[in-house]
């Protein structure tokens, strides 16, 4: 099995500016990054995700996200339900307002000192909420919590480095053609990469386990297993002449 990037935890922050509870998420947003968890953290940019960005996509699909939203109407945690799979875990800074009472933060750019308060609840509560999840198995394969197996070690708390974004830690993602159709194949250059790597060359049993781990990382739309099998294999081809993905 292809080894992915080491586990962290996706931030999607609202990017609400008309309201001070937009700019309280995205502080706190900033603050777990860069101080409270850096090394453990990745910002995923919500205008990028909503535009199609795959890589992170990909990631808050396979890797636990976490949606900080200013009120409730909740847009950050709605986009990456429907764009990826429900989010880990969700935070409302209107709710954590109400739990401290707290008034409304004022200033959509320099905020208040309710504001300030709120974002250091905030930052706080997304702190913890990073624990937990590290400190539980995620089934990639699924995108929920699971139970660990027994032969699959737990992972080592990430080292501590400099804040990123999602695209720089991502699953890869690659475009490919089938069937006069282009589907995003999450992590393919790591399945390429690690047949390649064992020295599997091209014939039938390859080909089907090609498709097999394909579709442990997508969804693949029904009745196109020929037709990706096919496209699989010349991209596979074309990986080892090249010695990369292609892509």
């Amino acid at each position: 099995m292809p080894e992915l990037p080491a586990r962290k935890v996706g931030i999607v922050a609202c990017s609400g500016e008309e309201l001070a509870e937009g700019t309280v998420t995205r502080l706190a947003a900033l603050r777990v990054l860069e101080q409270l968890r850096p090394g453990a953290t990745v910002t995923i940019c919500l205008p990028l995700f909503l535009a199609g960005g795959e890589g992170d996509r990909a990631f808050a699909r396979y890797y636990p996200t976490i949606a900080l939203d200013g009120c409730e109407q909740r847009c950050a945690a709605r986009a990456t339900e429907q764009l990826s799979g429900k989010p880990a875990a969700s935070v409302v800074v209107t709710d954590l307002l109400g739990e401290a009472g707290l008034p409304r933060p004022r200033g959509a750019r320099r905020l208040d000192e309710a504001g300030r308060r709120a974002t250091d609840i905030a930052a706080d509560r997304v702190a913890g909420l990073v624990d937990d999840l590290l400190g539980a198995h995620w089934s990639r394969r699924a995108g929920a919590p699971g139970e660990a197996p027994q032969s699959e070690p737990e992972e080592a708390p990430p080292p501590a480095s400099q804040p990123g974004c999602a695209c720089a830690s991502a699953i890869p993602v690659q475009a490919l053609e089938v069937a006069g159709e282009t589907l995003q194949l999450a992590a393919l250059p790591l399945v390429f990469d690690h047949l390649r790597g064992l020295g599997r060359v091209l014939g039938p049993e390859l080909s089907g386990e090609l498709l097999e781990l394909v579709k442990i990382y997508n969804d693949v739309p029904p009745g196109i297993d020929e037709a990706l099998t096919e496209a699989l294999e010349r991209e596979y081809a074309a990986h080892g002449r090249t010695g990369g993905s292609g892509a």
